[in-house]
């Protein structure tokens, strides 16, 4: 058996119309109304999903964030195994996780301090090119970024006390990168390999890049988006596929490697100013494009549930 593990009531529709079409068997669970015993020998089934966001407690979910690197720890320690499991979701969990990861694999990010009080921003963006943004640890779909131009500006936001951090209570202090070609690209990846990636044409007006919420096509053909909310506002975002170089592709595929995420999306930058190559979110709760035979060329779902299925077969055999 199956378990999808979810709280968002929208982003997962065409997955549980694959699963449907196929027949497949599943539960779903929510992570903000759960619970486990600690003595339980096993949960009953077979393999899990974890499709939980941190972008919840936007949602009224803040205690299933935490809750759940407890839940996913409990059945790993059973034995069950779990997609998008306890290490992957700690990287979900923490910007500064990410960052401190890409550091480690030696590959560029933009310079960034952590910060865990409002008293430690002004130092912190000592040195930093402006413009910077403030950024909350726990974020998802783009909450808690805030760019600020100027010293001065940030100055003004911290004397205001108008600079949340999140529910962790910590921030990143990073540069705002300027994209060259008014893009950041975003490469999808399923079982730790490549799957496809697609540049994002980005307005400036938004942080919140989801894949499922872009509008339209970089030629203007108008997206049919089935896996935001119903009545999300069009964003402006616009799309087109793309292939990236061989080496990033390499990177790509090593973040999630490295930080066990077997269902994930990493977003690079190219930054306009000198060109390096800046990768900056790392994302074990991924969406896919909207639309995406149109955008892609292929139905990226069906290749998800083909690898729960094979994933789930050993179990189903044994």
């Amino acid at each position: 058996m199956l378990a999808i593990y979810h709280e968002h009531p929208d982003w997962f529709k065409p997955l549980f119309a694959e699963l449907d079409k196929r027949g497949l068997a599943y539960q779903r669970f929510n992570p903000v109304q759960h619970q486990f015993a600690i003595d339980a020998p096993h949960p009953g089934f077979d393999l899990l999903f974890n499709r939980m966001s941190p972008s919840a407690y936007l949602r009224d979910g803040m205690q299933g964030v935490f809750y759940t690197l407890n839940y996913l720890k409990h059945l790993e320690t059973l034995g069950v195994r779990v997609i998008n499991g306890y290490k992957a979701f700690t990287y979900e969990t923490s910007k500064a996780l990410q960052l401190i990861l890409l550091q480690s694999l030696g590959l560029g990010y933009p310079k960034a301090r952590v910060v865990n009080h409002t008293s430690q921003l002004f130092t912190a963006a000592d040195g930093l090119r402006f413009p910077i943004v403030v950024k909350a640890n726990i974020g998802g779909s783009g909450a808690g970024i805030t760019r600020f131009n100027s010293l001065g500006a940030l100055q003004e936001a911290i004397d205001e006390g108008s600079i949340s951090f999140g529910i962790d209570h910590t921030a990143l202090v990073q540069e705002y990168i300027p994209g060259r070609g008014g893009c950041i690209t975003r490469v999808e990846t399923l079982g730790g390999k490549y799957l496809y990636a697609i540049r994002v044409y980005i307005t400036g007006d938004t942080f919140n890049l989801c894949p499922a919420d872009i509008c339209q096509t970089n030629d203007g053909k108008e997206l049919i988006r089935n896996a935001c909310a119903l009545d999300a506002p069009k964003n402006g975002l616009k799309v087109e596929a793309y292939t990236p170089p061989a080496n990033i592709i390499r990177a790509v595929e090593t973040i999630v490697q490295e930080s066990q995420i077997d269902v994930g999306g990493i977003e690079y930058i190219v930054d306009d100013r000198d060109g390096e190559v800046l990768y900056y979110d790392v994302n074990a709760l991924s969406n896919f494009v909207a639309d995406a035979v149109n955008v892609i060329g292929f139905n990226p779902h069906e290749k998800l549930v083909d690898f729960l299925e094979t994933a789930c077969m050993p179990r189903l055999v044994s």
